[in-house]
């Protein structure tokens, strides 16, 4: 590769990141239907063309800051085994959901909206790609139990009360404020993570890490 295609391929993945992170805000603030790419051009600072040349419609656009999401949600539980503890599994689990959910809220944010929707924009491929990862954790959860390792608990809601509790940081972040009077900090975030993994691992009769276990001052 010539050092000109290399550096139009540097300059083409800046473009896309800064017109990602635009639009990620974009329709965060206003969701799919309020956002114009016009708008997401102008947050970007770069011409509406510029815009097309990397993603045709907006539609397309939306679909990347979805499927952006989805791969920055991936973790250590997508490659999880039968073989594997429970506890530092589910725990690290609830921790990095929770980070996610500290560094990147709006992604969370617009997630929670395309869904409360009824997920109209949400492809085909995502149907089955999401539901084949959540029969495998489940396959794995019950592999746990059948191997004694932790209490019979539904998978399945036990998935649920993961995302809407570390979720919910991102999602309701200014109702967290509002009663907290202040913003959350990396450390709260720290101290929230290690409350949701106490309470989960609890419930699941299960033993907290030891790194795990400690609050942060």
């Amino acid at each position: 590769m010539t050092i000109s295609r290399i550096t139009d391929c540097t300059v083409g993945e800046k473009n896309k990141q800064v017109i990602l992170k635009a639009a990620e805000k974009a329709f965060a603030q206003q969701g799919f239907k309020g956002t114009s790419v016009q708008q997401v051009a102008d947050a970007a600072s770069l011409p509406k063309t510029n815009v097309l040349y990397y993603f045709k419609t907006k539609q397309d656009l939306y679909q990347a800051v979805l499927e952006q999401t989805l791969s920055l949600w991936n973790s250590r539980f997508d490659a999880a085994t039968e073989q594997d503890d429970p506890a530092e599994t589910l725990a690290d689990y609830i921790s990095e959901k929770m980070e996610m959910s500290r560094t990147h809220p709006l992604l969370s944010k617009i997630f929670a909206m395309e869904i409360i929707n009824g997920a109209p924009n949400l492809n085909p491929y995502f149907n089955d790609e999401h539901l084949s990862w959540m029969q495998g954790r489940v396959k794995i959860i019950e592999a746990w139990i059948a191997q004694g390792k932790m209490k019979p608990v539904d998978p399945h809601y036990l998935l649920y009360n993961i995302w809407a509790s570390t979720q919910h940081y991102a999602d309701f972040s200014t109702q967290i404020t509002r009663l907290r009077g202040q913003r959350m900090k990396k450390v709260d975030f720290q101290n929230a993570t290690r409350t949701l993994i106490a309470i989960t691992l609890t419930g699941c009769g299960l033993t907290v890490p030891a790194r795990y276990e400690e609050t942060v001052a």
